[in-house]
């Protein structure tokens, strides 16, 4: 799946509530938006339709009902469907590597990476 830069702007905002939204509070919290707020009924039909969010039912707004939006996948499960969407799939080991260095990964981290790895190699 791809997304657009201003489809992954409003999906940050709903990554980092973790709740459903409905499109005034998306509108509200994205401070940095690079799209109209005109547009944010386009962009969420199309994330709608990528499967990136999902309904997660109605809310009333005034007098009528609206809907509220939810991730349908997490930051993490994007970003890593993200690999198998280019032409020369990154080495995995390689990729953790860079990660690794580029962050400069904390001993917590670290941890719960080798732990990860070591269940890995239990199930095999």
């Amino acid at each position: 799946m791809y997304l657009t830069k201003n489809e992954i702007e409003i999906m940050d905002v709903l990554w980092q509530e973790d709740r459903a939204l409905s499109r005034g509070e998306i509108l509200s919290l994205s401070e940095d938006k690079t799209w109209m707020d005109s547009s944010v009924h386009i962009l969420l039909n199309s994330l709608l339709r990528k499967g990136a969010i999902r309904e997660a039912g109605f809310v009333k707004c005034g007098k009528t009902c609206g809907r509220v939006y939810e991730a349908a996948l997490s930051c993490e499960e994007y970003y890593a469907s993200t690999l198998d969407s280019t032409r020369k799939k990154p080495s995995l080991s390689k990729l953790l590597e860079a990660c690794i260095a580029r962050d400069g990964m904390d001993g917590e981290t670290l941890s719960a990476l080798e732990e990860l790895l070591a269940n890995c190699r239990a199930s095999k």
